[in-house]
């Protein structure tokens, strides 16, 4: 347990207690938006969809629209104020489209009624005249006609060509990994109330509140003063939620407007799936060379991804791509050709990992293909590529790797795990049966923490005592069970030596912790725990001070701990020190600002050190595959993850479990398939398969790396955990690989999701193709 000098006392840090909320989860009392009472006039809306993938729309009749039951109002662009957009980063994303239809599912327009089914019935009834026009649907298609969403970016580092032509060996492939939806249980939702001189309060499902206030801001054409913008919880967001919920405000807020009254706008799954941006699907051709041992002398990469019709956060989204096709590996020639691809389907957005999950796909790739021309155990061409601590320690674009424990994981895992002697028997096993096969793999990751952009990595918290001795934080981070309110409290509980009940957590709240970042790259615990912390050691600080000189004591005879303050040899209870504090006209409210240092980064030459620290784990998978159907079944996982020193160790676990078997999903069963005309049909549960809690190996063993604190200062040594763990799933997609690769001589052709379909297309091609 990591414990701070200045306060002994600070039980909570490194101890497993339960989420904030969890006894309001499992009893159902947990308040999301959906759930919050709206005044007897409020108003439900819906969205009229674009049926075309791209088109023209020349007339829009909504006469069936309002002429439809309980309809009080429709809005389209000409009822903006503003701006009629609602991207982040380039305008170019409209709240309501028009005259240009750029994905089927685009909003053409929002109809208010008075009820929620009455809407949605009314916003079917329109009639409109639309000229289809050519529709580009994938990334092979959008690389023939040049169609990008923004410019193409290029890193090199080295002399990659030079040195392609002088290795021993060289291979060529391609790597194809798919989206994924966001699925999260709580759907897109937002509601807009009408205050008093133009105000507007916005409760909305979002990780980002203050881009939500800035949208509502700019489409009403209002000061962000006027705008408020609340969040006590979401019901999941992994990304999906931080540029989305800007649409859904927007809407709602111009139709509130235009009414007078409340409006309240919830996506059902279809629609949500409709409208809303996914996970980026990739592709990589790649060239490498590498010598007998299979160490990596040169890559050259082209990177592409479908961004849909607009560019959302593509942008940075492939920048982080682009910075993690390292992922463990030292690679001294580089080249990536990074393409963003415009496609006429819906615009893709942040999803957990943002860009780094594909990036390493392709290296894990080609170090296995490697592996597999050379005859040998991918684990040790992995290791053979691994960072060095002292030498091979920076990345390509100029960050020298730090805290390496990449080897210290892998000892420890190859160990535990028994990872030698079941590849062994499971070549035996392989052997012996044609029918089913097993595989397994061992997969590690690096990956870096912080924003990109260097200016969203600042927070902000705002704390509260009152003279009862209890205590409020507000901070700027947002919860979607992830379990970051719950860090936060233990965080200040233990800077005022309390226990984690006698502090409450407020809900977000853009009128009280301003310009906030979204909570996403992992960074929410980083942030708004330093915030938060720095609120509490300013009350602390002052408080002490009171002590010291009502009491006649120094600075370090105060100690506070257990609810009690220790001044000296005189023991009070925390409560009449608060009441005390209060008499004695000492400010009890202050504010925690925290900026993370030392990072700095330079888009046009892709240079810098953009992360403040890496996160590391390693998974081993192992599963079984029958060749006769194609479908897969994962049998066990083994997970060793860095987490530096755990503020909480079950939330850490939850998310790691969480992580890594989103991540399996993703690369196994959650396909989206559009068809020719470019409509999404695998837009509900019933198409779109998410693993279960059937999907979970019987035999699972997840552990934290011990002994290892984070060497950056931050929040009590800790390190992040939402993002990293999801890529602890490419272990058992390599595992598929490699039973797959049991029915032939060649590196399997396996492009992600790995579907029965998918896995069976690959051993029929396996099967058929001349050995080497």
């Amino acid at each position: 347990m990591d414990r701070d000098d200045a306060n002994p006392a600070a039980d909570s840090i490194g101890a497993s207690l339960r989420h904030e909320a969890a006894h309001l989860h499992v009893s159902g009392r947990a308040i999301y938006v959906d759930d919050i009472p709206l005044p007897a006039n409020t108003l439900h809306a819906a969205f009229g969809l674009s049926p075309v993938a791209h088109g023209r729309l020349r007339a829009l009749d909504l006469s069936g629209v309002l002429a439809s039951e309980g309809v009080i109002a429709v809005a389209t662009a000409i009822d903006i104020p503003g701006h009629n957009n609602y991207g982040g980063i380039v305008a170019d994303d409209p709240v309501f489209a028009g005259p240009l239809l750029n994905h089927a599912g685009q909003p053409m327009f929002a109809v208010a009624a008075t009820s929620h089914r009455a809407a949605q019935i009314a916003a079917k009834r329109f009639q409109a005249d639309i000229e289809t026009l050519p529709a580009i649907l994938d990334i092979r298609a959008a690389l023939a006609a040049d169609s990008y969403v923004i410019p193409s970016q290029t890193l090199r580092v080295g002399e990659p060509d030079r040195a392609l032509q002088a290795a021993v060996h060289r291979l060529s492939g391609t790597m194809i990994c798919g989206g994924q939806d966001h699925l999260y249980l709580e759907g897109q939702i937002a509601v807009a109330i009408p205050g008093e001189d133009g105000q507007l309060l916005i409760h909305c499902s979002t990780q980002h509140p203050t881009e939500v206030q800035h949208v509502v801001s700019e489409v009403l054409a209002r000061p962000m003063q006027d705008i408020s913008v609340q969040c006590r919880r979401m019901g999941g967001g992994f990304g999906g939620k931080e540029s989305q919920p800007a649409l859904l405000a927007a809407a709602a807020a111009v139709l509130s407007v235009k009414t007078g009254r409340p409006v309240k706008l919830r996506l059902d799954r279809d629609a949500d799936m409709l409208i809303t941006g996914k996970r980026h699907d990739f592709l990589a051709d790649y060239e490498v060379g590498f010598d007998d041992g299979g160490r990596i002398s040169a890559l050259k990469v082209m990177l592409a991804s479908r961004c849909g019709h607009s560019a959302d956060l593509s942008g940075p989204v492939n920048d982080r791509a682009v910075c993690h096709v390292d992922n463990a590996y030292f690679l001294e020639n580089l080249e990536i050709l990074s393409h963003r691809c415009r496609t006429h389907t819906v615009s893709n957005t942040a999803f957990r990992g943002f860009g780094g999950p594909q990036g390493m796909l392709v290296i894990e790739q080609v170090v296995d293909d490697i592996a597999r021309v050379l005859k040998l155990d991918p684990l040790a061409v992995r290791r053979a590529n691994y960072y060095g601590l002292h030498t091979r320690n920076h990345t390509p674009y100029g960050m020298r790797v730090e805290d390496n424990v990449l080897d210290t994981l892998t000892d420890q895992l190859e160990a535990s795990s028994g990872y030698r002697a079941r590849r062994r028997e499971i070549a035996a096993w392989n052997a012996a049966n044609p029918v089913i096969k097993r595989g397994i793999a061992l997969t590690p990751v690096k990956f870096g923490i912080s924003f990109n952009a260097t200016f969203y990595n600042q927070a902000g918290a705002l704390l509260h005592v009152y003279k009862d001795g209890s205590v409020v934080i507000n901070h700027g981070g947002t919860e979607m069970g992830q379990g970051l309110h719950t860090k936060i409290l233990q965080i200040v509980a233990a800077e005022l030596g309390l226990p984690v009940s006698a502090v409450r957590i407020a809900a977000t709240d853009t009128a009280k912790v301003p310009n906030t970042s979204a909570t996403a790259a992992s960074s929410g615990t980083d942030l708004n725990g330093k915030a938060a912390q720095a609120a509490a050691r300013t009350i602390r600080a002052r408080l002490v001070a009171y002590l010291c000189a009502t009491f006649g004591v120094t600075v370090d005879q105060v100690r506070f701990a257990d609810g009690e303050v220790r001044i000296g040899e005189r023991v009070m209870r925390f409560a009449d020190v608060i009441l005390q504090a209060y008499l004695a006209r000492v400010p009890l409210s202050a504010t925690g600002y925290y900026r993370t240092p030392k990072i700095h980064w330079d888009r046009q030459r892709f240079s810098g050190r953009p992360f403040f620290y890496f996160a590391y784990g390693a998974s081993v998978s192992e599963v079984a595959v029958d060749t006769l159907t194609g479908e897969t079944r994962l049998l066990r996982v083994d997970v060793l993850h860095d987490v530096g020193t755990s503020l909480n160790p079950a939330i850490d676990r939850g998310q790691i479990e969480g992580g890594y078997l989103q991540g399996y999903g993703w690369l196994t069963s959650e396909e989206l398939w559009w068809n020719a005309a470019g409509q999404l049909k695998t837009h509900a549960p019933s198409t779109y398969k998410i693993p279960t809690a059937r999907d979970w190996p019987a035999a699972a063993h997840i552990a934290l790396l011990a002994q290892q604190p984070n060497r950056e200062d931050t929040i009590h040594r800790s390190k992040a955990v939402g993002e990293p763990p999801l890529m602890l799933a490419f272990s058992a997609l390599h595992a598929i690989r490699d039973a797959v690769a049991a029915c032939g001589d060649t590196a399997p052709d396996l492009p992600a999701p790995a579907t029965p379909e998918t896995v069976l297309r690959a051993i029929e091609r396996l099967r058929s193709e001349p050995g080497p």
